[in-house]
């Protein structure tokens, strides 16, 4: 299969990964569908696509307005006119109110040239997802996973398609950041790593390709110590979130979204917890480690999860600005 024969989309899960994805296929012309596992997802990812939609029209609004806030996911051109930018965000607009969200797993698989999967990072989860899915695609299917932790290579016999499985990893604000992680097991098929990052150009992403499985990858290899600093000067009482963004932002030249706990409230605290909580030591209250987890769970404990509900380490608004 070539990326030409690439027609139908289909992402599995709509968290904040999920929805940015997903918006980003539809924005690109593809008939895009995400399937949920209950209505109760489906009405919990309308607001989340709905914000997404926002977020991206505010993007070329931002660009028409000033030509330095380009964002390279919405077009290979930078040098547009402010009639070609406006046609883009009416496409935009047009496009990204019309993915599908279901919960059956023959509507939304059995036709799907590209899965994206997109759901929770808990092994059984992803196995049990992966074991049902098999039956409802087509041979035909490129299956690639956003997994942020997991090695293709754990879940590669639980697909029933190993050799068209693969990781195809994103960052955050993807129209802006717009890279690919592609991450091959040692039984990916070289057809689909190649049709992988076809799809990945196809889709406005550059694709990085990695020679080898590594835990982490590039992006989170370099990340996660980055993330732990952070929270190592908040958990153990050294200063404050704000303080930290602060101190990133005026010595690096960073914008502040682009700072240590702002990219936190982006990535989860969900997620942040879960890696915390594999490093040694985090069953220590006492220890830096158990320090860290406590911080991130009381802030999940209290609903409060990350840019994607509104509120984690910052308040934000509808349209993912921070809160005065």
């Amino acid at each position: 299969m070539d990326i030409s024969d690439v027609k139908r989309v289909t992402i599995a899960g709509c968290g904040t990964e999920g929805s940015q994805i997903s918006s980003m296929v539809a924005y690109k012309g593809f008939e895009t569908t995400v399937w949920l596992r209950s209505e109760a997802s489906v009405e919990r990812a309308k607001p989340r696509l709905q914000a997404v939609r926002r977020q991206i029209l505010a993007a070329l609004d931002a660009w028409k307005a000033d030509r330095s806030q380009y964002c390279r996911g919405l077009s290979d051109d930078r040098d547009l006119t402010d009639e070609e930018i406006d046609q883009l965000k009416e496409q935009a607009g047009e496009r990204l109110l019309h993915i599908r969200l279901v919960t059956d797993m023959d509507q939304a698989f059995g036709d799907a040239d590209v899965v994206i999967e997109c759901i929770n990072e808990d092994p059984d989860q992803k196995r049990d997802f992966y074991e049902r899915l098999s039956s409802h695609l087509p041979e035909r299917t490129l299956l690639l996973t956003d997994s942020s932790t997991f090695l293709p290579s754990t879940f590669a016999d639980s697909t029933g398609r190993p050799d068209r499985y693969m990781t195809l990893h994103f960052a955050n604000q993807i129209w802006r950041n717009n890279l690919t992680e592609l991450m091959r097991h040692d039984r990916t098929s070289d057809e689909s790593f190649r049709l992988a990052e076809q799809f990945s150009h196809a889709i406005g992403m550059v694709p990085l390709k990695l020679n080898k499985e590594q835990p982490g990858y590039i992006l989170n290899t370099l990340l996660i110590p980055w993330f732990k600093a952070a929270l190592y000067l908040v958990a153990t009482g050294v200063t404050d979130p704000a303080t930290v963004d602060l101190c990133w932002e005026l010595d690096t030249g960073a914008t502040p979204d682009q700072t240590p706990f702002r990219k936190i409230d982006k990535v989860g605290l969900p997620l942040a917890l879960k890696i915390i909580s594999m490093q040694p030591g985090a069953d220590d209250p006492t220890s830096p480690a158990g320090q860290m987890v406590s911080l991130l769970k009381g802030y999940v404990d209290e609903g409060k999860t990350g840019i994607a509900v509104g509120e984690g380490f910052y308040r934000y608004d509808a349209d993912g600005n921070v809160v005065k």
